[in-house]
């Protein structure tokens, strides 16, 4: 067959340079000599054989094999007949002569929880309608406009869907109801918490295997389309959450993909997390940033989506984060930066900042890296915006002390103005300061329950006067009394509560 990942395609790929690489690897859908089907290609250097499985060939890994294309650790293939919504995985004969079975990492759809196959699928030609509003985000400039965002996690914000699918509501309803809903409060935005796919619910989407394809517990990835298209017709942007810093080691991810390791470091110290019990992604391999800045950019491109906000960068930019002596390697300079990661962050930054069409990137850093809001060619990482953890942690420690021992701690309230415009900030009061103990935010407030609605106001208040953009997450601003679980809906009936009622129309007002 003519090679459909063509000598061009390996270059750019081998350099970290093919922008585009979701359009030639995975599960393409397709006309080959006349013939209707599906093209598949993977990466998986270090195999001897690769084959795609899947009903088919009675899963059969002798059935449909792939061809190793020049050499390259690029096996593809094609079959006839093959359509759209089939499941499918890569059969992978490993050097112990082993074969493991994987699931496409370039996937674009991925089979309902606990099943863990990939779905094939065509993304194109979506029927989109919201031109005036890309039209719009491209002459807003974001640090100067108001930004006011919701963080979102839509297995639990609403749990009241098709009882087979654990009461998962589709993208539609989501779209409609967050649309309806953000209108009424103000919010700007909408940051949405799981949204690539993963298998346990437990991680709040923040241990990944399918990076390009949109959960299927809500639905397909039109059916994510059609999502952010309403969404867009209502005047609200959406910002997802973007996991590069680890992976998690589930049998059909990505952990040593081709029975080696292939995107995480082989050696421990430099691909793995000692904390999270995950691998981290080999930043200076060419084909892994290509992966990672070629998934950032299909989330713009082909779902229009309006910024990223990628998780736990402080994670990735130290070496010897969350170990102890002997655990980590040191930089070729002696230093605990990670050198690949800081390149990374400027080369992935410098495309978004090239765009010019007013999509934005976020940084959840949560230490005093300097200069993560200056462009890469001033010396910095190149983010939008970053997170202001520091201000988060002062000011919850301040409003859960007595009003009788504030006067002693009102330094905790004034400090995070002396380091404000430092960065590009955003105040954050996000979903990690609601679980785990910590409690919900009118939880946390002293006094008795009316004294903490008026603690909660107050803060709430102080929030909105200072500096910087803003973040809420979903249930802070009418009062749940519970901590946030991803297993249930937030406590909506609380907005027949009179207290509740007063902080909803306090902040919406």
């Amino acid at each position: 067959m003519d090679r459909f990942f063509s000598e061009l395609d390996r270059y750019l790929f081998g350099v970290g340079r093919h922008y585009q690489i979701y359009e030639k690897m995975g599960a393409h859908p397709c006309t080959y000599e006349g013939k209707k089907g599906v093209h598949f290609a993977v990466w998986a250097p270090h195999a001897k054989a690769v084959s795609v499985v899947c009903d088919r060939n009675g899963w059969n890994p002798e059935g449909n094999a792939m061809i190793n294309v020049a050499d390259s650790g690029v096996f593809e293939c094609f079959i006839p007949e093959m359509g759209e919504n089939e499941l499918y995985k890569y059969a992978i004969l490993t050097q112990k002569d082993e074969w493991i079975y994987k699931a496409d990492p370039y996937a674009f759809s991925s089979e309902f929880r606990p099943g863990n196959a990939s779905v094939t699928a065509n993304i194109e030609k979506f029927p989109w309608t919201d031109k005036e509003w890309m039209k719009s985000r491209k002459k807003t400039n974001w640090e100067e406009s108001p930004m006011a965002i919701y963080e979102v996690h839509i297995g639990s914000w609403k749990r009241e869907g098709n009882p087979e699918r654990n009461g998962f509501i589709s993208y539609q309803k989501a779209g409609r109801d967050l649309a309806e809903y953000c209108n009424y409060m103000g919010y700007t935005h909408v940051e949405l918490m799981g949204i690539a796919e993963h298998p346990f619910d437990g991680s709040w989407g923040y241990q990944v295997t399918g990076y390009f394809a949109p959960t299927s517990r809500h639905g397909s990835p039109k059916d994510f389309m059609e999502m952010v298209d309403i969404l867009h017709n209502a005047g609200i942007g959406v910002i997802l959450d973007w996991v590069p810093a680890h992976f998690p080691k589930d049998a059909h991810g990505l952990a040593d993909f081709d029975g080696e390791a292939c995107y995480e470091h082989p050696d421990s110290r430099l691909g793995e997390h000692p904390d999270w019990g995950t691998k981290i992604f080999n930043y200076g391999k060419t084909e892994v940033e290509n992966f990672l800045i070629g998934n950032a950019l299909y989330w713009y491109d082909m779902y229009h989506i309006d910024g990223l906000r990628v998780d736990a960068v402080a994670s990735m930019l130290y070496l010897d984060y969350g170990r102890k002596d002997g655990q980590w390697l040191p930089n070729r300079f002696g230093g605990n930066g990670n050198l690949e990661a800081i390149e990374f962050f400027k080369h992935l930054n410098s495309l978004i900042r090239k765009r010019e069409d007013g999509a934005i990137i976020i940084a959840e850093e949560s230490t005093a890296w300097p200069d993560i809001t200056k462009a890469p060619e001033d010396g910095g990482l190149g983010f939008h915006f970053k997170w202001n953890m520091g201000w988060m942690h002062d000011f919850l420690s301040y409003m859960e002390e007595s009003p009788l021992y504030r006067c002693y701690h009102h330094n905790k309230m004034t400090f995070g103005m002396s380091y404000a415009y430092s960065e590009k900030f955003i105040l954050v009061l996000s979903h990690d300061e609601v679980v785990h103990l910590k409690h919900s935010m009118i939880e946390k407030m002293p006094g008795t329950n009316e004294e903490r609605f008026q603690n909660l106001k107050a803060g709430y208040f102080f929030m909105l006067g200072h500096a910087g953009k803003k973040l809420l997450f979903m249930g802070q601003d009418f009062g749940q009394y519970s901590e946030w679980s991803e297993a249930r809906s937030i406590d909506w009936y609380l907005l027949e509560q009179e207290e509740n009622r007063s902080l909803h129309n306090f902040l919406r007002d």
